[in-house]
């Protein structure tokens, strides 16, 4: 390994002795400009911030005097080469002699262009983007260096990664916590091992050597986050190992969430797309990852040592230890494996490059023979995945589902039963949970009936390295592959050589069943040289191999990762199915495979969520679960309103499908029964008494704008500005939101009349909900548009209006507003028409309807995405004589509205909610979602008006509480933010800039605090 100086045994270097009026003094001097100056932060140098009296900024530097004029000059060269292949930098300013160097008491000055923007290195959160913005730049820094040679380049620098290992040996002394001390130098000569046979192969070149978040300044861009932008600093430039550019960048991206270390393989793959690494590249990548890590820890305490008073070293102390905490989270055998797999390198480590691994072959036909000789009977395989019917009805959250289950088969007379290797299984997965849970066993476990005792035999050939009374690890011919067999007495001795079949343990008798693990794993993460040990260092350093690191399972049972690890643990582990005469099971996580083959056959029009969607293949009440066992709190579904996977409406529609389902022009009794049922539902005294049942809510806008026009013998319907109500060709030409149809108000049909929308927040007329004369203003509007219609002979037919502004956010009418409009146009010769499809069927809490909220009755409802849980049901409710009207344009009929298994599980829905009181519990855990956002209004100013009632609520982002200016950007990053964190929410608005809270009704008062939690993390730390 490389050793560039003697000049830090000592270790560190003092700051040159410059005060903020030497700053100032200097400015004068040597570039003849008055400023004032404050002080920035350094370990090495003084840096000032200076500004004139006419707000120029600029930055002075008086570099430490062990740097000298060649290291200068060799900085000004690499700035050329920047600007020369388009990387932001900040230029040198000349002095009043024209060089960029000057000298002032002894000590080298420069001054640069102040790079306007931000520094990142006190910001929380960076979004996938900014970190992949990172690796770019990163590659574009070693390739516009690529050609620059400069005798200046040969400096002895401290910070150089090809000596980093003896600097942290002779720093580390510094560090006076015993524990952190010893964990320091374990991780460093860890790292320093696995570089030994790569260091040679490594290219080397001119580095900027410190590329880090405290050395680019950040530019807010289009979508509000702040991303990388000007380079600075060129302190550490040098001839380096390029691969160590990249290093030290992703170690400055550990610390804004170091409990997911993995989030930087977004840095490194962006890298090498640019950049192409090598694999001696890839495989040094997280070694130095750690080494820099461990080197910055070492150093800040050895500079506190010898500079207690520079606080730009103390307040980077934390930051420092963050970042070596994320980097050695999971062993650098682990994070090795997960580079690897990022980039696509397939193989093992082999010299300095990689090989390929042959894994393991089939050696059995009949299942379970090869390692039970005497098994007779049936072998069932237990499906304990995502999308298992027998975890229905959130039988997957009671921790004995997987007990009874298994015993359950054996009961029915299976013989053995096998939870496959690599499923992930839903009986781990954690709800309410901010972090994904362990769902994905390394093992096949085998549960053996109880009975006698059994031989166990080796599957394969191979020499067994231990034996205890709880299992075996056999070493596999040609000792790339460990196999475990965990549950068993050994009856061989470690150090036996056995061959497939030979009898090895046994497998005792029981009155219970006997659960057995077997597990495939590489010498590698299992082995004597796993941990990457070195003798000469002592026992300091023996690292724990991979596999120990996963938490030890009870006897005959699988250890289990969570999903991001998977990548890793897929290499480090074979199923061992094909051993075992079994069929392969295993899994991985498709959604990137899901999404490119929904893009080969929809449309541009289709939407779809989120920038790297999950792939949904569950739902449990409010909560839904990706295909990983990852759960998310669903506060967006409201067309589930009882929640997903509703045993109660999958029994209604499983008996009635099986029995009949035909169309309501037969006489059956469901068509009368719903519809009876739906109109208990009204107030009293509605008049309202005749039901239309269709598919959907766009069909039954559809046909109540048909029947207000049957009815009334006219044409115009009068629908409000920033409205959404369907996507039929009627229901779209009263869909007005721009937030849907950017064009909506250029190409509205010429019997559609678009009045001013009554938002009492962003409207024409604002007011408290208290101000009647703001709904009062805003009806009057409203009938002068109605006498305006009429004296051009456009009669208003209808009036359409969702009771509370949905589309808004759940927007609440003005006070009295409804009532008056509603007088107004039936003054006009028109009929009322109320969209409940979205605001309606209890969710209100305080009212089942939305327009009871406004104290009308409306001619005409229109029902739909609740109605059937999501089953495709839609309806419209009115008087019979508005009905009949329909009759002189023909006769009404829908094929599937209506229809027998319709009607059944409508009923079904009805029924639950009556019996799990829904209405009451939207109310109730309503009010405490609503409670806890104004709390936290009053913490981030981000957020605006809290909007709705019950749970439909609508929380708005605002850039300025006094100018309402829309948080657009920043909502859509929240909400991408809040599904990295466990809660699926949108956005919503005509501005996009409302976060919409509409979950199914059975939402829990815990998974709403989740929600608020989630949220307060995310506005204190960032998206």
């Amino acid at each position: 390994m490389h050793n560039p100086t003697d000049i830090t045994e000592e270790g560190g270097l003092v700051r040159p002795n410059i005060s903020v009026t030497d700053a100032i003094t200097i400015a004068l001097d040597l570039y003849g400009v008055e400023v004032s100056a404050t002080e920035l932060g350094s370990n090495q140098d003084r840096n000032f911030m200076i500004v004139e009296a006419d707000g120029t900024k600029s930055v002075l530097r008086i570099d430490n005097p062990v740097f000298g004029d060649e290291a200068r000059d060799a900085q000004h060269a690499a700035l050329d080469a920047y600007r020369a292949a388009g990387v932001p930098v900040a230029s040198v300013l000349p002095g009043l002699n024209g060089e960029l160097t000057q000298r002032w008491n002894g000590f080298a000055v420069r001054r640069s262009e102040f790079a306007h923007g931000v520094a990142l290195v006190d910001h929380g959160y960076l979004a996938p983007v900014v970190l992949e913005e990172f690796g770019s730049l990163a590659a574009a820094s070693v390739n516009a260096l690529a050609e620059l040679e400069h005798h200046g380049l040969g400096r002895p620098n401290p910070w150089d990664m090809r000596g980093a290992f003896e600097e942290t040996l002779r720093l580390a002394t510094a560090i006076t916590d015993d524990d952190l001390r010893e964990d320091v130098l374990e991780a460093a000569i860890a790292a320093h091992s696995a570089l030994l046979p790569l260091a040679d192969a490594l290219p080397v070149q001119a580095i900027h050597g410190d590329l880090t978040d405290d050395n680019v300044v950040a530019q807010q861009g289009d979508d509000r986050r702040f991303h990388p932008h000007t380079v600075l600093d060129l302190g550490d430039l040098g001839y380096g190992w390029r691969i160590a550019e990249l290093s030290v960048t992703v170690s400055s991206m550990l610390h804004h969430e170091p409990e997911r270390p993995l989030r930087t393989l977004d840095t490194i793959t962006a890298f090498d797309r640019l950049a192409a690494v090598s694999d001696a590249e890839a495989r040094a990548i997280w070694p130095l990852v750690v080494l820099r890590a461990a080197h910055l820890v070492a150093s800040g305490w050895r500079q506190l040592e010898i500079d207690g008073d520079n606080d730009y070293a103390r307040e980077r102390i934390a930051g420092e230890q963050a970042i070596f905490d994320s980097a050695t989270r999971y062993t650098l055998a682990e994070m090795t494996e997960q580079v690897l797999a990022a980039l696509g390198r397939d193989g093992i480590a082999c010299g300095a490059g990689l090989r390929e691994i042959e894994r393991p072959i089939a050696t059995s036909a009949d299942p379970l023979t090869s390692l039970l000789p005497g098994f007779v009977g049936e072998v069932r395989v237990v499906d304990l995945g995502v999308e298992s019917e027998s975890l229905e009805a959130g039988k997957f959250l009671a921790t004995e589902t997987e007990a009874e289950l298994v015993r359950d088969a054996l009961t029915e007379g299976a013989a053995a039963v096998v939870l496959p290797y690599g499923v992930f299984r839903l009986t781990r997965t954690a709800v309410n949970s901010n972090g994904a849970a362990e769902t994905w066993p390394i093992a096949t476990e085998i549960t053996v009936a109880a009975g006698a005792e059994a031989a166990v035999a080796a599957p394969v050939d191979g020499k067994v390295v231990v034996a205890t009374e709880r299992g075996l690890l056999i070493e596999l011919v040609g000792a790339e592959w460990y196999l475990s067999i965990d549950g068993v007495q050994a009856t061989v001795s470690a150090e036996s050589t056995v061959v497939a079949g030979e009898t090895i343990a046994t497998l005792l008798a029981g009155t219970d069943p006997r659960p057995v693990a077997v597990t495939l794993c590489r010498a590698d993460a299992v082995g004597e040289n796993a941990g990457n040990s070195q003798p000469e260092f002592g026992e300091l350093v023996e690292s724990v191999p991979a596999i120990l690191s996963l938490e030890v399972p009870d006897d005959g049972r699988a250890q289990f990762v969570s999903p991001d690890r998977v990548p890793a643990w897929d290499r480090f582990t074979a199923d061992p199915a094909g051993l075992l005469g079994l069929d392969s099971y295993a899994q991985r996580d498709e959604a990137a495979d899901e999404l490119r083959r929904r893009q080969r056959i929809f449309a541009s029009a289709q939407e779809r969520y989120y920038e790297r969607p999950m792939q949904i293949e569950r739902g449990w009440r409010h909560h839904l679960i990706d295909t990983t066992g990852r759960s998310y709190v669903d506060m967006v579904n409201n067309v589930t309103g009882l929640g997903h996977g509703h045993p109660g409406v999958a029994a209604a529609a499983s008996r009635q499908i099986r029995i009949l389902n035909t169309n309501s022009r037969f006489l059956y009794r469901e068509l009368t029964e719903y519809s009876e049922r739906l109109l208990e539902m009204l107030p009293a005294g509605t008049g309202l008494d005749t039901v239309l049942l269709v598919n959907s809510g766009s069909e039954a806008v559809d046909l109540a704008l048909r029947l207000a026009q049957a009815a009334t013998g006219r044409k115009t319907i009068v629908s409000l500005r920033e409205a959404y109500h369907g996507w039929t060709m009627a229901s779209d030409a009263v869909t007005t939101s721009a937030y849907d149809n950017p064009y909506a108000l250029e190409n509205r049909p010429d019997w559609v009349h678009v009045a001013d929308v009554p938002n009492r927040f962003r409207g024409t007329y604002r007011g408290a909900a208290s101000d009647e004369t703001v709904g009062a203003q805003y009806a009057a509007d409203l009938g002068r548009d109605l006498d305006a219609l009429a004296e051009e002979g456009r009669n208003v037919a209808g009036f359409i209006c969702e009771s509370v502004l949905g589309n808004a956010g759940g927007v609440m009418l003005p006070q009295n507003y409804l009532r008056d409009v509603y007088a107004r146009v039936r003054a006009a010769g028109g009929v009322c028409i109320a969209d409940e499809v979205q605001v309606g069927f209890g969710r209100m809490g305080s009212s089942f309807w939305g327009f009871e909220q406004s104290g009308v009755t409306p001619d005409i409802i229109t029902i739909a995405k609740p109605m059937g849980n999501g089953f495709p049901i839609g309806g419209v409710i009115t008087t019979k004589k508005i009905a009949d009207a329909l009759a002189t344009q023909g006769q009404f009929f829908a094929s599937a509205g209506g229809n027998p298994l319709s009607c059944r599980v409508g009923i079904a829905v009805l029924d639950a909610m009556r019996d799990e009181q829904l209405q009451e519990n939207a109310r109730v855990v309503g009010a405490r979602l609503a409670a806890g956002f104004r709390e936290l209004a009053e913490r981030h100013e981000i957020i605006g008006p809290i909007h709705g009632e019950g749970l439909y609520l609508g929380v708005e982002l605002v850039r300025d509480r006094e100018t309402l200016e829309p948080a657009k950007e920043e909502t859509a990053a929240i909400c991408e933010r809040l599904k990295e964190l466990g809660v699926v929410v949108l956005t919503t608005s005509e501005r996009s800039n409302v976060l919409k809270v509409k979950p199914p009704l059975c939402l829990t008062e815990e998974s709403a605090d989740f929600m608020v939690a989630q949220l307060d993390r995310v506005l204190t730390e960032g998206w």
